[in-house]
């Protein structure tokens, strides 16, 4: 990779790019097909440039024990969590049914792949790009596994330490993949201490070719704007269309309107950076006539007259001489008759007396 870019679908995300947006429907879908369509036209319609599901193969991915544990939780939707996981879970038809959707709306469509047969099942369909959440950001395997597909990888590192991500990073660097290190803090929610934005600057020091990103799992938009400030290119944000629904991950997740704000916010985040060049803009010249000072005179004065500092004022509107040039006026022989405020004019003087 090259000046910190990598490609996903149609969309080049570079440091110079508009942040590339993810919604993380995740489960927050609840098993219903048609929620999570409405769910994906609400991220499109608010901006998101992908929706991500999440896809487990459960009975591959947890031990049997875990599997057939009692779920009694208040957000269960089985008597285990097996069944709990299973009710949740579309399968292909519903996949290729919400790829399809995602695709007449334009945004791209990916998910999760928690295990290795979810890597195929993706694979199969084709996504863009892949993810990894940061339980198996130690997973090297996976990681091997999923790169193989030769699919942009966004890799999330919540709960791991540097010498973890460096591991990550260095399995897929050789790889020929493009891939996103994530800032991440695993917890749901965590608290704003926990959140430690500037290690999106430590990653981007430590990793230079690398596009950098954050899973935002805060409440509310302001942090992923930080993060874009501070150089996170792609942000994905937990989403939901109602925060008082079942399940764990609604209460932090994002609504249409948030995730709108969000996408807006980043955008224009893009443009006022500008290019680190001072400069004076169109829009600031009638304002800061207005606002602007110049040097005029104090009081009448004749021709002949040798001018001090108390005969000069600095008065708006501004358009005239600027006050910095004060001293070079204090000391000069004025050339014709003037009245209090007119404008001071070098044509105007002589030299000094």
């Amino acid at each position: 990779m090259q000046n910190r870019t990598m490609r996903i679908g149609d969309i080049v995300v570079s440091d110079e790019s508009d942040c590339y947006v993810i919604a993380e429907l995740g489960h927050n879908h609840q098993g219903d097909l048609k929620i999570a369509k409405k769910m994906i036209f609400a991220a499109a319609n608010a901006g998101a440039n992908a929706v991500k599901l999440q896809k487990r193969s459960n009975k591959e991915l947890f031990t049997k024990s875990y599997y057939e544990k009692p779920y009694t939780s208040e957000n269960s939707y089985g008597a285990t969590y097996g069944e709990h996981r299973e009710y949740l879970e579309f399968g292909r038809s519903e996949y290729l049914e919400l790829q399809k959707y995602s695709e007449e709306l334009g945004v791209h469509f990916f998910a999760t792949a928690f295990d290795f047969s979810s890597a195929d099942f993706l694979a199969d369909l084709d996504v863009p790009a892949f993810k990894i959440a940061s339980g198996d950001l130690t997973n090297i395997p996976l990681l091997e596994y999923v790169a193989t597909f030769g699919k942009p990888i966004i890799v999330s590192t919540g709960g791991g330490t540097i010498e973890d991500v460096d591991r990550a990073v260095e399995c897929l660097s050789g790889s020929n993949v493009e891939f996103c290190v994530m800032q991440c803090t695993a917890g749901y929610p965590p608290t704003w201490e926990e959140l430690n934005l500037r290690v999106i600057e430590s990653f981007r020091n430590r990793y230079p070719e690398i596009v950098i990103g954050f899973s935002s799992h805060d409440n509310g938009i302001a942090m992923g704007l930080v993060g874009f400030i501070l150089g996170a290119r792609v942000i994905e944000k937990h989403f939901t269309l109602n925060r008082a629904a079942k399940g764990t991950d609604h209460a932090f997740s994002l609504e249409p309107p948030g995730m709108q704000k969000l996408v807006r916010d980043l955008r224009r985040a893009r443009i006022s950076l500008g290019d680190g060049q001072k400069t004076q803009f169109p829009s600031e010249r009638e304002p800061l006539t207005k606002m602007g000072k110049k040097l005029v005179f104090a009081n009448d004065f004749e021709s002949g007259h040798n001018l001090t500092r108390g005969d000069i004022a600095i008065k708006s509107p501004g358009g005239g001489l600027m006050p910095y040039v004060i001293e070079s006026v204090v000391g000069k022989t004025l050339l014709k008759s003037v009245k209090r405020d007119d404008d001071i004019s070098l044509l105007d003087l002589g030299e000094r007396k």
